[in-house]
């Protein structure tokens, strides 16, 4: 095929993803109605319909159209039917929960449970993630160093099983599966409902950009504002940070208020994480509670720079509707398919392939000048994104509990955090030069070395990306033959991946 008609191609497959998107909703916030439960027992019937309408032995999986996985997949699977399980049941105010489809995005579910100043107590960064993807995959935000994960906030799930049965889990009830849900990333079964806690939230966000001039200090800030959960005398709603290099790094202490005042908006010709730069001390801002929520979904965090939408000449004909991760997972989309940064970029400067990085890893919060030391002299991928986490002391009663878990030292035994430890997430997400680590380098080798280094500092890491380990390292970082007991119990006909042949193997 000629260049021009590669360009041809490519055109017109942008065409179509731009003219989907544009169909969809708002940056803005919009109403979101509760869907009930009458309707939620028809996406039901229809999701165990479709399952059953799969001839026996072939594998399953979700007919999503979204997704925030960077890893392939490969296989054949026929896709279920999880059209109608894509809402909100209901929000109880008084009660403070919320039940919700497991399809259901945060960006619905944030705008149903703020009409009542109630919010979910962790929310990924990403409007398109969902409430069962979160639970079962791995989800952090700035309020997870005091309300933990995602999942810490779940009291009761519906989960399809390999059976086809839909099975009730909760701290009390097949409490086995509700504990090794998490990190399963569907290996076990798809969430169809989940009742989850909310808390309060206040109208506006205001935001203490502090600047640290080297990695040392910047541990002993997390470490501090991670115990003390105040700033200024003033109670932590929130903490994330950005590591531009081992000389500027920030952290973002967030207090809620009810205070009227003027509020930024980076929805439009600003950009967030630009605006934390600053030579030293504290820099304020101040967002409503959703922009806050979703600060950092306009850019992808910072990744819109590939595509040019942060250069102000572009960023002034980019629909302000298409500034969105969603968007620019579309366009993700479009050069995998098509290879189209390698053969229209690189391969004419002669340059290789080029390796993806895009990681999020945990290592102890005494880690992380190590940490940072080491990423900034082993690449120049910037910024990093930093996140501490610390489990919710209510997860502790798990431990000893359920029948294939009662050895487990940890609550959530497939993602071994122990709550007694602050842990912090960073963020990466770019790429290198094929040839970074040697001319004959094999695929993924600098997403090898980053699993090596993490391991030797006691952390491991997320697995919506990439992964390279052998099957015996795995087992030690993920619950070790654990996932193959509950595939006895929830899948003995394997109709679902297992753990590692989904996350390593990309199956």
């Amino acid at each position: 095929m000629s260049v021009s008609q590669n360009l041809l191609s490519i055109g017109g497959s942008i065409t179509n993803a731009l003219g989907s998107l544009i169909q969809q909703r708002s940056v803005d916030a919009e109403e979101v109605v509760p869907v009930g439960w009458h309707r939620h027992k028809q996406g039901v019937e229809t999701l165990t319909q479709s399952f059953a309408a799969v001839p026996a032995g072939q594998r399953v999986r979700l007919a999503k159209k979204t997704s925030n996985l960077f890893r392939g997949r490969t296989g054949e699977s026929a896709g279920l039917d999880v059209s109608g399980l894509n809402g909100v049941i209901e929000v109880d105010p008084v009660e403070r929960t919320a039940q919700v489809q497991g399809m259901c995005t945060y960006e619905d579910l944030v705008d149903a449970t703020l009409l009542h100043k109630l919010a979910p107590f962790v929310i990924p960064q990403l409007k398109t993630i969902t409430l069962g993807g979160a639970v079962t995959g791995m989800g952090v935000e700035s309020t997870s160093f005091r309300n933990g994960l995602p999942h810490e906030s779940v009291l009761e799930m519906d989960i399809l099983t390999g059976t086809g049965e839909i099975v009730t889990c909760s701290r009390e009830k097949n409490v086995d599966l509700f504990r090794a849900f998490p990190n399963s990333y569907g290996s076990l079964g798809y969430a169809v409902r989940l009742k989850i806690e909310l808390e309060e939230v206040a109208d506006f966000i205001e935001l203490n950009h502090v600047r640290f001039h080297d990695v040392e200090t910047y541990e002993d800030a997390v470490a501090h504002y991670v115990e003390s959960q105040e700033f200024d005398g003033q109670p932590l709603h929130g903490i994330d940070g950005v590591s531009f290099s081992p000389e500027e790094s920030y952290l973002v202490l967030a207090v809620a208020t009810d205070a009227p005042g003027p509020v930024s908006d980076y929805t439009r010709d600003e950009i967030y994480y630009r605006s934390l730069h600053h030579p030293a001390g504290i820099k304020r801002d101040r967002l409503t509670i959703r922009d806050y929520i979703w600060r950092w979904d306009t850019d992808w965090f910072w990744c819109s720079r590939a595509f040019g939408a942060q250069q102000p000449s572009i960023r002034k004909l980019w629909p302000r509707e298409l500034r969105r991760s969603s968007f620019y997972w579309k366009l993700i989309g479009i050069d995998r398919k098509y290879d189209v940064e390698h053969r229209l970029i690189n391969k004419r400067k002669g340059e290789p392939h080029r390796e993806r990085v895009v990681q999020d890893i945990e290592v102890t919060v005494n880690h992380i000048a190590d940490w940072l030391t080491w990423f900034f002299d082993a690449c120049d991928i910037q910024p990093v994104w930093l996140c501490p986490i610390k489990l919710r002391a209510s997860s502790a009663v798990l431990i000893g509990t359920g029948e294939t878990t009662k050895d487990a030292n940890v609550p959530w035994p497939l993602y071994p955090l122990d709550t007694n430890t602050t842990w912090i997430n960073f963020g990466f997400w770019s790429a290198v030069p094929g040839d970074h680590v040697s001319a004959d380098a094999q695929p993924g080798a600098f997403n090898r070395v980053i699993e090596k280094q993490v391991s030797a500092l006691g952390g491991h890491k997320s697995l919506y990306s990439e992964a390279f380990y052998s099957r015996e390292e795995f087992e030690k970082l993920y619950g070790g033959t654990l996932p193959h007991q509950l595939k006895d119990n929830y899948d003995p006909h394997q109709r679902f991946p297992g753990l590692y042949e989904k996350t390593v193997s990309g199956q």
